[in-house]
């Protein structure tokens, strides 16, 4: 059974949006990623499902900015935005591997919810208090938990510069 889309745009519509947003930082871009996630979902909405679906355009729309953001050929204007760009600049299976075993190392020891809030407040440039909403923690916990990833990734950036 086909989902509707028409009904999907105006429930998940500005939440696809804000998350092209805090990726792509410029409202046209945004817009058209926002257009290219709806675009996805005309082509798939016989195969989709009404169910879970504001993951799915989560993802949708997490997956085409880096592929807007890997196609681009700009300068970083911050080393958390040199990083982004180098995980979306993965291109073969290889170096994706490498990329998620970096990963994984980074956070090992971690608990789940810390890759999270990474996400949460470093690339979609959520506040610490909405932050903690989503994750169900409280705030000076965050601050914790963020304090020791930023001191992590320092030392991690300092040791391969």
């Amino acid at each position: 059974m086909a989902v509707d889309v028409e009904g999907l745009y105006v429930k998940y519509g500005p939440m696809v949006l804000r998350r092209c947003r805090g990726l792509l930082k410029q409202e046209e871009r945004a817009l058209d990623a926002l257009q290219d996630v709806f675009v996805q979902v005309i082509r798939l909405q016989e195969k989709l499902e009404d169910r879970g679906l504001s993951s799915l355009l989560y993802t949708m729309a997490t997956n085409i900015c880096l592929n807007i953001i890997r196609k681009e050929v700009k300068q970083p204007q911050t080393w958390e935005d040199e990083i982004l760009q180098e995980i979306a600049g993965v291109d073969d299976h290889t170096d994706r591997s490498i990329a998620r075993h970096l990963t994984d190392e980074f956070f090992k020891g971690d608990l789940a919810s810390s890759r999270t809030l990474a996400v949460l407040y470093f690339v979609d440039g959520l506040t610490l208090e909405e932050a903690a909403a989503a994750v169900g923690m409280s705030v000076s916990g965050i601050r914790k938990r963020l304090t020791k990833i930023k001191e992590r990734g320092k030392a991690l950036r300092e040791a391969v510069l």
